[in-house]
């Protein structure tokens, strides 16, 4: 299971810096841009179908000129300004992205709702195990990102039949998962990963 340890050192250039709440929102909105499908697609009047020939003379009907069935004025006509493929991500420098990283994990240890566990051992595929864990830390009520240095694929199977808890390696997690975190869990092992990782 997950037992507490007393203290552990963390290094201050990583969990001991200056807050960057600016940093930290320029790197969250980039994340959550990248998620985004950018897939929504209208036809302009080029894409519409039809509309080959001209729909009346130009002049001595009494109508407005028109040149097209397929003007975005009329039904069925192409959409004028309409949206069109495209990605949404936002190209963030490393370094603004290491300082902000730094700066959410400060502000987790901060307000105290960062913990260190020596080690996760979970040896089968129990979901009542995870919450027994979650009981024994008194963070039934909390949204838990659990961060590991090594795969345990039976704690991530397990997990995952509890919404409130998110599992990731130390290498793959990322800024918005801390941030949106209300409890953040690190074995002795991701601390460590994740100051190699900032400070290299």
């Amino acid at each position: 299971m997950g037992r507490e340890t007393g203290e552990v050192e963390l290094a201050d250039d990583v969990f001991g810096v200056r807050p960057r709440s600016d940093l930290v929102h320029a790197c969250v909105v980039s994340q959550l841009a990248a998620r985004r499908a950018g897939s929504a697609k209208t036809k302009t009047r080029a894409e519409a179908r039809g509309g080959g020939r001209k729909p009346y003379r130009q002049k001595g009907t009494g109508h407005s000129r028109q040149g097209s069935i397929r003007s975005p004025q009329w039904r069925g006509g192409g959409v004028a300004f309409g949206p069109a493929p495209r990605k949404f991500g936002k190209n963030i420098p490393r370094k603004v992205r290491r300082a902000a990283f730094k700066s959410a994990l400060s502000d987790k240890v901060r307000d105290g709702r960062l913990r260190i566990i020596d080690r996760l051992q979970f040896d089968e595929y129990r979901t009542k195990g995870v919450v027994e864990i979650l009981a024994d830390m008194e963070l039934l009520d909390a949204k838990v990102l659990f961060v590991m240095d090594e795969k345990n694929e039976k704690f991530v199977r397990s997990a995952a039949n509890v919404p409130t808890v998110t599992v990731r390696h130390a290498g793959n997690v990322s800024i918005y998962e801390v941030v949106d975190a209300d409890e953040l869990v690190l074995t002795e092992a991701a601390a460590k990963a994740l100051e190699r990782k900032l400070v290299e």
